[in-house]
């Protein structure tokens, strides 16, 4: 959970925050008015209790993976004004320098694969939000709550495996203090227009302990105490950050894998043989069965003339796919990378078809005229 600010600041945020959070939020996709809880609403069901495996495993970074925590060094963080991260490293792990601050990664990252483990102080001290809290900030920006759940109550939307003050996790799968968990992140970056404008916001998908707690969820603003904030466009990386909330949490076995975006294909990619049009009697040539391979009671395909046009309709897809000419006797799909190209013998008459998709072919046997 985000530091307490000054006094005189969180009274007029609590002076603010009732009248903000009665109004209804606006679909940061749609634009559509949805229903929100109210920011750490006591009165939001809490997630069910469910036992982790035992563990943890100890997962090792992927041959990819940019390592953040090895358990020597703390040579990959910085405070946030720059120099050396003021946590101590012991024993394989580092722990939260109670009063000093937060520390983040030099690097700047966007979509990712994150993997962090922490342990939460034991013997535990504190009630609710005083108990083992700390905070993995995505980009700076997107907090994922850090907190001793286990067996102990506060508001869903700030329990471990909280996307803090917005979604509470699906299930509270929280080990004991002092055990060790882990937090498996898939984390896509916002997504703005050339004007600053949102086109996608954050999505987040978290394990905690192997149990799936946040699916694909949408982030509606960066983490914010007592009031949600808009989007706002701060660029295209950001660095992973931890929260200093004085508690004596530590962490270890931090890696992240970069993720790439999809190709797109280019327009020389997209560019298609030209559809041409075909006589009704030239396309009846091609109707009927064909066989699906050389066997005699192979599955049957079934070419037909339909509105003008070929169709085909496999046994396993009963669905008719359109067939699109480029030529007397070649068609292509509209949509896969498929062709057909038809045979005929010396007398002109339809035999077969070869079938090309992807990087394979399958001869087919005409069998009924």
């Amino acid at each position: 959970m985000p530091s307490f600010a000054p006094r005189l600041v969180v009274a007029c945020l609590v002076a603010v925050c009732g009248v903000f959070a009665c109004l209804a939020a606006e679909d940061v996709r749609s634009g559509a008015t949805v229903p929100r809880w109210r920011q750490h609403d006591i009165r939001r069901p809490k997630p069910p209790v469910v036992e982790p495996s035992e563990g943890p495993i100890a997962v090792k970074p992927p041959q990819d993976a940019v390592v953040l925590f090895d358990g020597s060094n703390l040579d990959a963080w910085q405070a946030p004004g720059g120099g050396p991260a003021p946590w101590k490293v012991s024993d394989g792990s580092f722990q939260v320098g109670a009063g000093t601050g937060p520390i983040e990664t030099k690097a700047r990252f966007g979509d990712i694969q994150l993997h962090v483990e922490w342990a939460a102080p034991d013997p535990p001290r504190g009630v609710g939000q005083d108990r083992g809290n700390s905070g993995i900030f995505l980009m700076g920006q997107f907090e994922i709550q850090v907190l001793d759940s286990y067996r102990a109550q506060t508001y869903a939307d700030g329990q471990a495996g909280a996307i803090y003050g917005e979604y509470p996790p699906l299930f509270n799968a929280s080990r004991p203090p002092g055990q060790w968990q882990t937090y498996d992140i898939a984390f896509r970056r916002p997504r703005f227009d050339t004007s600053g404008k949102l086109l996608e916001p954050a999505r987040i998908t978290l394990f905690l302990n192997g149990i799936l707690v946040q699916n694909n969820e949408e982030p509606f603003g960066p983490t914010s105490w007592l009031k949600w904030l808009p989007y706002t466009d701060q660029g295209d990386r950001g660095p992973i950050s931890l929260q200093d909330h004085n508690h004596p949490v530590k962490f270890r076995n931090i890696w992240l894998r970069e993720l790439p975006e999809r190709p797109a294909p280019t327009p020389a990619q997209l560019a298609r043989a030209k559809v041409i049009t075909l006589p009704t009697d030239v396309l009846d040539q091609y109707t009927g069965q064909y066989l699906l391979n050389a066997k005699p009671d192979a599955p049957k395909a079934t070419v037909s003339r339909q509105d003008g046009h070929l169709v085909i309709t496999f046994p396993f897809r009963p669905q008719p796919l359109g067939l699109e000419p480029i030529s007397d006797h070649e068609f292509d799909m509209p949509f896969t990378d498929g062709r057909f190209t038809f045979r005929k013998d010396a007398g002109g008459r339809v035999t077969g078809v070869l079938f090309r998709i992807g990087d394979g072919e399958r001869d087919m046997t005409k069998v009924t005229p």
